[in-house]
């Protein structure tokens, strides 16, 4: 590796690490565990991914989406329950990727993606306003002034320095004049340490220590499924995302083997399970992380900030922390969709706002599955009014219908209303040449055509199957001569 890629490589993975922190403890808070655990989950799930993942440059860690899906199992359970979760979510992850169904992210289409990622950019924003609350009332008076200006200075940094230099990440410098400037000036504003004391010892290797029977499969089995189709989904659309970015592709089934090894470690090492975070994957990928070492960088510089840099880790401004993800999010949203909408179908408008609204007040799994069906619908019912039909009749009396489209469920009906078996004369001739038949609906309507002719006391010949037809037909024993 060249020596500037190593150098930006490592930049960007320190500055990730910063933003990683906060994040990490506070999702760990959501989910009622110790800080720590969110801080070990983020260190084994960032360091394996970026280690032996299919994606160079994205960032894993302790996931938000995650965390709100055991909330539930933890208060009733106990932590014990959710490391045994976080395992047997980890060998789901590793059984989809071996089974290489990671190719299965092609079907969410890009209204979808678009939707995803303004959802997600509208949480971190959302995520940042409670750092401007104390107690559960909002700041006022000269805190809030102190901490707005910081977030503003942060933001500004951000913006402005990389028209002057890129040598430095703008996130990192933000990050470190915003921390000086408030340790030497003394400024009375909330640290990274009032939200958790981060110092800690070395994660240990100890299996969960739960009942190993099938009362305890029963009990975690929903919630690591769950777990694991949350995480592979953020992972997989996070993936494209960064192929997008950085115009380069990546190796889906990869990632997910990947991910699933490293929640299997991260929860017999007391950890966290996690993902994808897009957040932090747009904040290496901005401050130059392209490679491995920068994922790297940043999964150690967390295990380092547990051990030893705890005390100066703990007096970061949070303001600093809330200005860079302010940016973050202002970066990750699709800005682009909104000039489109008078310019795309009024279908694809519906599935980007209808994926954004429910990923920010449902979660993410429920609104990419939302926009999946209304797109796979929408598509349905366009092809279904594509079907029709030439017809004339032939030199000895007979009639000729030329099908064109696609027959399958949806358009079933259509398909037969092309058809006047009581008017047609004694001899009808469907040529499908034009046509596809795709499911057993198309099977089952060719079957009740004949079945109209026959009780027409009239003669219908099918001509022009493909050698794919005739064997579907063949298989449901359905005549097609």
């Amino acid at each position: 590796m060249k020596p500037a890629r190593l150098r930006a490589d490592v930049l960007a993975g320190l500055t990730t690490s910063f933003a990683l922190v906060p994040e990490c403890i506070a999702f760990a808070l959501v989910a009622h565990l110790n800080p720590l655990m969110g801080l070990y989950g983020a260190f084994f799930i960032c360091t394996l991914t970026a280690l032996f993942g299919g994606r160079p440059g994205m960032v894993s860690g302790a996931a938000g989406s995650m965390a709100v899906v055991i909330v539930a199992l933890v208060v009733q359970h106990g932590v014990q329950y959710l490391l045994a979760t976080v395992v047997l979510g980890g060998l789901v992850m590793i059984a989809f990727g071996l089974l290489r169904l990671g190719k299965l992210v092609r079907m969410v289409p890009h209204p979808v993606m678009l939707g995803f990622v303004n959802g997600l950019a509208i949480i971190i924003a959302l995520a940042q306003l409670e750092h401007f609350k104390r107690d559960g009332a909002w700041l006022s008076g000269m805190p809030l002034y102190l901490m707005l200006g910081l977030v503003a200075l942060t933001m500004a940094v951000v913006y402005l320095l990389p028209k002057l230099t890129r040598a430095i990440p703008p996130a990192l410098a933000a990050i470190l004049s915003v921390g000086l400037l408030t340790h030497f000036g003394g400024l009375p504003t909330r640290t990274l340490g009032d939200m958790a004391h981060i110092a800690g010892g070395l994660p240990s290797f100890a299996l969960p220590q739960v009942p190993w029977n099938l009362e305890t499969l029963r009990i975690v089995a929903p919630y690591a499924l769950l777990m694991a189709l949350v995480g592979l989904l953020e992972t997989l659309l996070t993936l494209n995302l960064t192929d997008e970015i950085t115009e380069s592709r990546g190796f889906p089934d990869r990632e997910c083997v990947a991910l699933g090894a490293a929640n299997l470690v991260s929860g017999a090492f007391g950890g966290m399970g996690g993902c994808a975070m897009i957040g932090q994957t747009v904040i290496n990928l901005s401050s130059g992380g392209r490679g491995r070492v920068s994922g790297i960088v940043a999964g150690v510089m967390i295990l380092l900030f547990v051990l030893f840099l705890s005390p100066l880790i703990e007096r970061i401004p949070l303001a600093a922390l809330v200005g860079v993800m302010f940016v973050v999010s202002q970066q990750t949203f699709a800005w682009g969709s909104l000039r489109v909408w008078n310019k795309v179908p009024a279908s694809d408008v519906l599935v980007i706002a209808a994926v954004t609204i429910i990923t920010v007040f449902t979660d993410l799994a429920v609104a990419v599955l939302c926009g999946i069906v209304i797109a796979a619908l929408d598509f349905a019912w366009k092809h279904a009014r594509e079907l029709y039909a030439d017809t004339h009749l032939e030199a000895d009396g007979s009639k000729l219908y030329q099908l064109h489209g696609t027959l399958f469920f949806a358009s079933s009906t259509p398909f037969l209303n092309q058809f006047d078996p009581a008017g047609d004369p004694a001899k009808v001739t469907l040529d499908c040449r034009h046509l596809s038949f795709v499911d057993y609906s198309a099977i089952a309507a060719l079957k009740t055509l004949r079945e109209r002719y026959a009780k027409a006391g009239k003669q219908l010949r099918v001509v022009h199957l493909s050698e794919r037809c005739k064997q579907l037909l063949k298989r449901a024993g359905v005549e097609h001569k």
